[in-house]
């Protein structure tokens, strides 16, 4: 039911009488666990599921639905000297200015458009402003071979590849900024 709308920014709702759609867009952020007990590939062991468990468990979310997700990140669990180490995080303050910079080069760049940020761009949008030059398709080309990438995800890595850039304040996309946005789709459920 939410393919729709995370799609095309809008739902539909159809009955006897007739249809109608509603605007929305929205962001969606969801986890989940690596399998029913929590701790399928955990280094302690701990995990009881048997591969097939952990498939099962898995495919409950479709290959459709995934297509349609721009980050997925696999957060390990973290260790007791880890909790303990008191280190120095980047202050919220600077990323907030680099996410209003990147906020800012995106507002230039649809200044007239319908679209109004990199995650609304429109199959022109991707071609205009998401062109990758060899060395970036050369890598796209590996990693869509690789990890069995579809259309969609592909225009996914590409919209997410030039947010990066963006936040980078680079005006093209780069093949780090491709690789970086290529981690966040690699993650390969139960394997």
């Amino acid at each position: 039911m939410l393919r729709q709308p995370l799609e095309d920014g809008f739902v539909t709702i159809s009955r006897v009488q007739g249809s109608v759609s509603y605007p929305s867009e929205f962001m969606l952020v969801c986890a989940m666990n690596p399998c029913k007990c929590g701790w399928y590939g955990d280094p302690s062991g701990r995990c009881t599921c048997s591969q097939a468990s952990v498939d099962q468990y898995l495919s409950r979310i479709s290959g459709p639905m995934l297509d349609r997700i721009d980050l997925i990140v696999e957060v390990p669990a973290l260790r007791f000297d880890e909790l303990r180490r008191k280190g120095t995080a980047e202050p919220s303050v600077d990323i907030k200015r680099r996410v209003d910079a990147a906020r800012a080069l995106q507002q230039a760049r649809f200044t007239g458009e319908k679209t109004q940020c990199n995650a609304l761009m429109t199959p022109a949008d991707l071609r205009e402003y998401c062109a990758l030059d060899e060395p970036c398709a050369a890598l796209m080309k590996s990693a869509f071979e690789r990890l069995s990438m579809t259309a969609r995800s592909y225009d996914r890595v590409r919209k997410v590849a030039r947010t990066i850039a963006d936040l980078a304040g680079s005006a093209e996309i780069r093949p780090e900024h491709l690789a970086e946005a290529v981690q966040y789709r690699s993650f390969q459920f139960g394997k």
